[in-house]
């Protein structure tokens, strides 16, 4: 494969991780889910996205992928910041 295809491959992954993160949220949520685990999944599959749009964006020069990929990621990273920072206000 040459590298714009790749590059396109990588940055469909990175938003496919936007998505398994939304998928994850909307199948663990309830009243008795352990929120720590949870926090984890997000927090690894974000950076993951983001790692993936970024060597989209060196690859094959499509920055369309690059925003997508960042600002959903980051989107899902922040909403992981703010669930921990909401465990940790609950516990004080």
């Amino acid at each position: 494969m040459n590298k714009t295809i790749t590059g396109n491959v990588l940055g469909v992954l990175s938003i496919l991780t936007v998505i398994i993160s939304v998928a994850l949220f909307l199948i663990l949520r309830g009243p008795n889910a352990d929120a720590y685990p949870i926090i984890i999944i997000f927090s690894i599959l974000s950076v993951i996205g983001i790692i993936l749009a970024i060597l989209s964006a060196i690859l094959s020069k499509r920055y369309i992928l690059l925003t997508t990929g960042l600002l959903g990621n980051g989107a899902v990273l922040v909403f992981t910041y703010f669930l921990l920072f909401a465990m940790g206000i609950g516990e004080a």
